[in-house]
């Protein structure tokens, strides 16, 4: 049992120790596991492009499966001041280019509301084995998420695997459908 904050500590010192192989050698494992799932049916699918520094799940694999597959993929620009997330259509001309957080954000394009959004993978760096996440303290997802259909699917994507229990949770906090890891798929 452990609090955000300590979990936060951990995990970012545990992603900062893995090396560039490791993340793609697990990253790659991670898409295999969602190549097992029901989940390839829907449409429009949220992904986050990886923050680099913050040695994030790479998330190529999981485009290239979705546009084998054809699907509507949506990737987002944060607004830092609302603490708001606009989702874009990622087509062959969207041009993306890094914030001043180090987030590849495309520029402009289509812009597609969350209502439409049907699976969303969500960047992490905890969880634990009721579905609650530890994300890096923002409130991004939270809001974005509560902007979504309740019957979007919310998948997290971690190196590592489930805490017992996260001690600090609220009732506004939105709990994880499922969380894939190298080695396994937790269903919450």
């Amino acid at each position: 049992m452990s609090t955000k904050a300590e979990l936060r500590k951990t995990y970012k010192t545990l992603r900062k120790n893995l090396s560039e192989t490791q993340i793609d050698d697990l990253s790659l494992a991670i898409a295999n596991q969602l190549l097992k799932m029901p989940i390839w049916d829907y449409s429009f699918y949220h992904i986050f492009l990886p923050i680099e520094a913050q040695k994030e799940v790479n998330t190529d694999y999981i485009l290239n499966i979705l546009s084998g597959k054809d699907k509507n993929i949506l990737i987002s620009k944060s607004n830092f001041e609302t603490g708001a997330m606009t989702q874009f259509l990622l087509t062959d001309s969207t041009i993306i280019k890094k914030n001043h957080y180090n987030i590849p954000e495309p520029v402009d394009g289509i812009e597609i509301s969350n209502d439409k959004i049907e699976v969303v993978f969500i960047p992490l760096l905890a969880f634990d084995k009721q579905g609650n996440r530890v994300g890096y303290g923002k409130g991004f997802y939270d809001r974005f998420l509560e902007e979504c259909n309740p019957e979007t699917i919310k998948i997290g994507l971690s190196f590592f695997k489930a805490e017992t229990e996260i001690t600090d949770t609220f009732e506004s906090d939105v709990r994880l459908d499922y969380c894939v890891t190298p080695n396994n798929v937790y269903t919450f």
